[in-house]
């Protein structure tokens, strides 16, 4: 486990300034507005290269403070940074100053480059005489190097006020190379029933509300120390802005949405360990990256909310039945023209024995209605039916080892994608790996009083379980190795986590095995 004490083991007795070297602003800048207790955010790494990463924090005295402005002075405050090869800073190899100003809430966000690929490394902060908590991070391997596996956990759906997330911290302890999260960071609601924790504020509509939001879930001892083990990879879904909204069309008319989706993303940016190529232009942000480890996995982060067509038939994201035609229009997209193309052509060139694609929302198809009656979510790739089948005839015609990893659904599944769901004898292309949620829905039950039915009338979902958690994947050139992580109990905290499946995974074989 990282913790404060055991980062700054044998650094502390050469003393802060020494170690971190004279910075004669930052004192000038402390004695003019004193600054204290700063770091309440703790500290985050991402988008991992062979010779780089980002350092993030974001600067906060009053995480709360109504405004989303933490606490701090309407000023710049000169932020220095180190990253080391041992976790006593011992032996720095770069460090710098950043200014965190007010226009981005005081966040940092440091892209370090022309280091080593394949290694690891220890970061920290300061603000005059105060040290950040120290976080590790990696670089990804060299291009072309196979020798390491990737340890990738992934996840999604962190709503604050339905439990404690204590799930991050059992991720922690796993020790991962590597965090995916797969959206719904947080909630922008804030009127739960029934909640285990009160929430900050009301609904987030602007800018304060969303950085307010930010705050709190970063303000989470738990969730700080699943960003401090190692570096994130991110993507969001519809609840880090609106309920189920489609490109600019809101679920809601009020108040008018794309002003309130630029807000959204500018708090993203600034909370997120995201390089300057994710800054926001308003309203837009290109979220969509491919990050490469070694020639053993290609990730592709995919955005299936900024681009997508308006749901089939009914205009929202309710169920509709096969009456729907307008699902299976081959025009459809979720993913929009560009970023399709680009996916396309990031797996026609592909030459790691992995590509796996990280995304939001249901890729197989799935009858969600028992018995003879049918029902397709309009929310998941069944309403773009089209997209899918484009994406699954690449994969195949590309001959490439696919795996999807996906969240929305609060609960851990994994089956299989077809070349062609209307067509029985269709054969797999790839897996699909659904983790569940962080809290959302409170803590769940192993299997519901439908469960079994489901699967039963779709064959090509091989497993489910309905706990709150994550999901660990050792990626090899071998194969991939799966455990489902589960919890219990989260309307409590400190609960243990128990591996509720585990699979095995082999390149040619887009199947599911048991472990």
């Amino acid at each position: 486990m990282i913790t404060r004490r055991s980062l700054f083991a044998g650094g502390a007795s050469v003393g802060i300034a020494a170690a971190l070297g004279a910075a004669a602003p930052v004192r000038a800048a402390v004695r003019r507005v004193p600054l204290s207790d700063v770091f309440q955010l703790g500290v985050a790494s991402g988008e991992p290269t062979p010779d780089g990463v980002v350092l993030w924090t974001r600067l906060a005295m009053d995480p709360l403070a109504p405004d989303g402005l933490g606490g701090m002075p309407d000023r710049p405050v000169p932020v220095e940074w180190q990253l080391a090869k041992d976790d006593g800073f011992r032996h720095v190899v770069r460090r710098g100053v950043e200014l965190a100003g007010p226009q981005a809430a005081h966040s940092v966000h440091v892209e370090v480059d022309h280091l080593d690929p394949g290694a690891e490394y220890f970061y920290r902060f300061r603000v005059g005489t105060e040290i950040s908590p120290a976080g590790r991070t990696l670089t990804a391997p060299a291009a072309g190097t196979a020798s390491r596996a990737l340890n990738l956990a992934f996840t999604s759906c962190a709503d604050w006020q339905t439990g404690w997330f204590t799930a991050y911290r059992r991720m922690a302890e796993d020790h991962p190379d590597l965090i995916a999260f797969l959206g719904d960071y947080y909630y922008e609601y804030g009127d739960y029933k029934y909640p285990v924790r009160d929430q900050a504020g009301g609904e987030c509509f602007d800018l304060a509300g969303y950085r307010l939001r930010q705050a709190q879930h970063k303000s989470d001892p738990d969730l700080q120390q699943a960003h401090a083990v190692a570096p994130w990879v991110v993507v969001w879904d519809d609840h880090d802005i609106e309920n189920a909204w489609a490109g600019d069309v809101p679920e809601q008319p009020d108040p008018p949405f794309l002003p309130r989706r630029a807000a959204a993303f500018q708090a993203y940016y600034e909370n997120m360990p995201l390089r300057r190529a994710q800054r926001p232009d308003g309203w837009s942000l290109k979220l969509y990256r491919s990050l490469r480890w070694g020639s053993v996995a290609n990730l592709h982060m995919l955005d299936t909310r900024q681009y997508r067509d308006l749901y089939a038939c009914t205009g929202t994201s309710t169920t509709v039945g096969p009456d729907c035609t307008q699902r299976l229009d081959p025009n459809r997209t979720i993913m929009g023209k560009e970023q399709e193309a680009w996916l396309f052509d990031e797996l026609r060139h592909s030459s790691a024995t992995w590509d796996v694609i990280g995304q939001q929302v249901f890729m197989m198809e799935m009858d969600w209605v028992n018995g003879e009656q049918k029902g397709y979510s309009n929310e998941g790739w069944d309403g773009y039916v089209g997209s899918r089948d484009r994406l699954a005839a690449t994969i195949d015609e590309a001959k490439r080892n696919a795996v999807v990893l996906t969240g929305d659904v609060h609960s851990h599944w994994a089956g299989e994608l077809k070349r062609d769901y209307q067509d029985p004898a269709s054969k797999p292309v790839a897996v699909e790996l659904v983790t569940t949620s962080i809290t959302s829905a409170g803590n769940g039950l192993d299997e519901y009083p439908n469960t079994r039915q489901l699967l039963a009338e779709n064959p090509h979902v091989k497993f489910f379980n309905g706990r709150r958690g994550y999901v660990n994947a050792k990626i090899s050139q071998k194969e991939i190795k799966v455990d489902f992580r589960s919890l219990a109990v989260v309307t409590q905290p400190h609960s243990p986590a128990y591996t509720s499946g585990s699979f095995v995974i082999e390149p040619g074989n887009p199947t599911l095995n048991p472990a």
